[in-house]
């Protein structure tokens, strides 16, 4: 198979996984997980919020291990299969969910999200072997503005069937909704499978015990030495931060939206759908900014950019005020990622490439959203005000920001930030 090939297959990935994204984390399921398996009880918030924030410190435990397992036997595609599997099988059987079956439905949740994340720890390393360091920005910015695009594809195949609430009443078709999506991420992922081949090193087997001791012992090395490179360290820890708020606000919109702005199901699907392609926008007009004034210069412009949607959404008293501040995250969801991933791989030698995307995408990720949806619902218990919530996210964009300034973006260009001793 030619490169332009592996590149295309790596970007339907990206297509790919992202209806699951938007369908069963950030829109869809959150929603009716709340208002039909619940029946609208409190404690419904109680158990997604568990829900959540286990998925995340479960993958946030186990990437970094498996990343270097990934790098050391060279099955990376592999472990990436698994995860995937994982979550297609574990979204289409939440469809079979209803009233009553809240402990099973976070269950099979917590293994849908535990799959999604968890393989981007070894999809997000394919990208250093697929692009060139003059065209990482672009390469990245493509991957989510197609991610992007298959967010807004899913939310348009929904439409009809969500068109009627996702309430009791309309439950059987968005329980159909949650079969689809595993579908469509069975499809458009199924090229990356075929396309790209596992490299056999040392240890040809994909897994073993012998493996998974061999992988702790090299991230104890790591994480020993990880503070011997300061750029890496401070990038690492500002991202923590930064995408600590985006997650959260990612985690929270779809509520916030309703409970706050009193948006109905038809105007929360108009509203994604916007978002979604001002995302496309800001990752394929910032892959390209990344690539001519670096990755660091343009996390820190998309970060005053977050400073602008808070304010605004914070300010904003009506749907028709939202839906601008909306608009202008999605521009600046889509930069921030793609600026952060091309960061990474730019910081990251090519022989640990899975076990640091483990760090990246796991530890300092994953754990990143367990913090910040515990912050943002102690915030708006004691204020009593979403608004309120929302502008203590303000603090953890500022930390990030000091942070990132202080990252040297020679460490960049030139030689690799981390090496084994």
């Amino acid at each position: 198979m030619t490169q332009k090939h592996k590149v295309f297959s790596w970007l339907l990935f990206d297509f790919a996984n992202t209806s699951f994204s938007v369908m069963m984390v950030t829109f869809a399921f959150p929603l009716y997980f709340k208002n039909v398996i619940c029946s609208g009880d409190s404690y419904g918030d109680v158990l997604w919020g568990a829900g959540v924030s286990s998925s995340m410190l479960l993958v946030a435990l186990v990437s970094p291990v498996l990343g270097a397992a990934s790098d050391y036997s060279g099955r990376r595609k592999r472990y990436l299969f698994f995860f995937t599997m994982l979550s297609v099988a574990a979204t289409a059987l939440l469809g079979f969910s209803d009233s009553g079956m809240a402990v099973l439905a976070i269950i099979l949740f917590v293994l849908a999200n535990m799959g999604f994340e968890g393989g981007l720890v070894f999809y997000d390393a394919y990208l250093k072997e697929i692009t060139s360091e003059t065209s990482i920005g672009r390469v990245s910015g493509y991957g989510f503005a197609m991610g992007y695009l298959g967010s807004l594809s899913i939310l348009l195949l929904m439409r009809p069937l969500l068109g009627g609430g996702i309430v009791p009443e309309n439950a059987l078709n968005v329980r159909s909704g949650f079969f689809i999506t595993a579908l469509f991420f069975l499809v458009f992922s199924l090229p990356l499978f075929l396309v790209h081949r596992d490299e056999k090193k040392r240890d040809g087997r994909a897994i073993s015990l012998e493996l998974i001791v061999r992988s702790i012992k090299e991230v104890k090395h790591t994480v020993r030495h990880i503070m011997s490179y300061p750029d890496l360290a401070r990038f690492l820890l500002a991202y923590f931060f930064y995408n600590d708020a985006i997650l959260t606000i990612i985690a929270f919109s779809s509520i916030y939206a309703q409970n706050t702005l009193d948006f109905t199901t038809g105007e929360l699907i108009v509203f994604f759908m916007l978002v979604q392609t001002t995302a496309i926008a800001g990752s394929l007009v910032f892959g390209f900014i990344t690539d001519r004034i670096g990755p660091k210069r343009t996390i820190v412009f998309t970060l005053m950019i977050w400073f602008g949607v808070v304010l605004a959404a914070v300010f904003a008293d009506s749907k028709e005020l939202f839906f601008p501040a909306g608009m202008l995250a999605g521009m600046a969801m889509g930069s921030s990622q793609a600026a952060s991933r091309s960061m990474m791989a730019k910081l990251t030698p090519r022989e640990h490439v899975a076990e640091f995307f483990g760090f990246y995408d796991g530890t300092f990720g994953k754990a990143s959203a367990i913090a910040g949806p515990l912050v943002f619902g102690m915030v708006s218990a004691q204020a009593s005000s979403q608004k309120v919530a929302l502008a203590s996210l303000l603090v953890f964009f500022a930390i990030g920001l000091l942070l990132m300034l202080r990252v040297r973006s020679s460490s960049v260009s030139g030689r690799p930030a981390v090496q084994k001793s």
